[in-house]
């Protein structure tokens, strides 16, 4: 398990970003946006324009992260 968040730069309808997300869910974020058939960027885009404007971008793909793994698990 990594301690530290890793930084990747995303493309948001034509903007680029940094986020700094844990290894793990870089890696079930990639994971979900295949299941999805969705590009990452395309998928971290819809995130975008979901949160509130008092949530930060990282926290928001956390959120939607560990609600698709809790929806596969059943709960």
């Amino acid at each position: 398990m990594s301690a530290r968040p890793v930084k990747h730069s995303l493309s948001l309808r034509g903007h680029r970003t940094s986020v700094s997300l844990e290894e793990e869910f870089w890696d079930e974020f990639r994971a979900i946006a295949r299941v999805e058939g969705k590009a990452i960027n395309a998928l971290a885009a819809e995130i975008d324009e979901a949160r509130g404007p008092d949530v930060g971008l990282a926290s928001a793909i956390r959120v939607y992260v560990l609600t698709c793994v809790k929806a596969r698990a059943g709960d």
